[in-house]
């Protein structure tokens, strides 16, 4: 893992804990995200549309066997989904701006259960600007929401109700690559959630994406 990434993830997990620190622990996981999207940024004035849909590492085990735009959309979908769905409790921004018609996605999943192939052809379906302004987005709704955050609010449990809610959306797929998903985030608090699809879930994928843009340009 990147080391000044690594640093500030640690930094604000620690921070969070304390609630005279807890401020300052937002603050730098804010300053985490910024250094992460600067990066996702830079993809699109680096990658041309085929290299954004390759697939290098195809047979691999690990987040470096998807593609580029997967990983974008993936990163964004899951941070949408647990920010207002799960602790919002208000409108997915896929939905609320229309981004399904806009982005031309053929699903509204995380996309977990797609499996070699099928991850360059969804890639490829993708409209790349658009895909970028819902990232920023649900970036900039997730910002505002972690400002608002107050430390009592970290050991706040994800309701039965917004459990079935979820459910209801249809927006993480029963298949077993990603039914998986449902559980695991409705068994987290609040502060959990922080440490993992804010955080670090971020910098798997991007380092990942990194590895995949290094692999094509050897």
């Amino acid at each position: 893992m990147n080391r000044e990434w690594s640093e500030l993830n640690k930094t604000f997990q620690q921070q969070i804990k304390k609630e005279a620190t807890f401020r300052q622990g937002i603050e730098t996981l804010l300053d985490l995200r910024e250094q992460l999207i600067d990066v996702v940024l830079s993809f699109r004035k680096e990658l041309n549309r085929e290299e954004f849909n390759a697939m290098p590492f195809i047979n691999a085990d690990g987040y470096h066997s998807k593609t580029v735009a997967y990983s974008i959309w993936h990163i964004f979908r899951i941070e949408d989904i647990v920010a207002h769905t799960l602790i919002n409790d208000d409108e997915q921004i896929l939905f609320a701006s229309d981004y399904m018609e806009r982005i031309k996605a053929p699903l509204i999943t995380t996309g977990n259960e797609l499996v070699g192939k099928e991850i360059a052809e969804f890639s490829a379906q993708l409209v790349l600007d658009e895909l970028y302004n819902y990232a920023i987005e649900v970036m900039t709704s997730t910002k505002a929401m972690l400002e608002n955050l107050a430390f009592g609010e970290l050991k706040n449990k994800i309701s039965v109700q917004r459990k079935d809610k979820l459910m209801s959306l249809n927006v993480v797929s029963s298949d077993e690559k990603a039914a998986w998903l449902v559980d695991y985030w409705c068994g987290k608090d609040v502060g959990r959630l922080l440490r993992m699809p804010f955080s670090r879930h971020w910098i798997m994928h991007i380092e990942a994406s990194l590895r995949i843009i290094a692999k094509l340009r050897k």
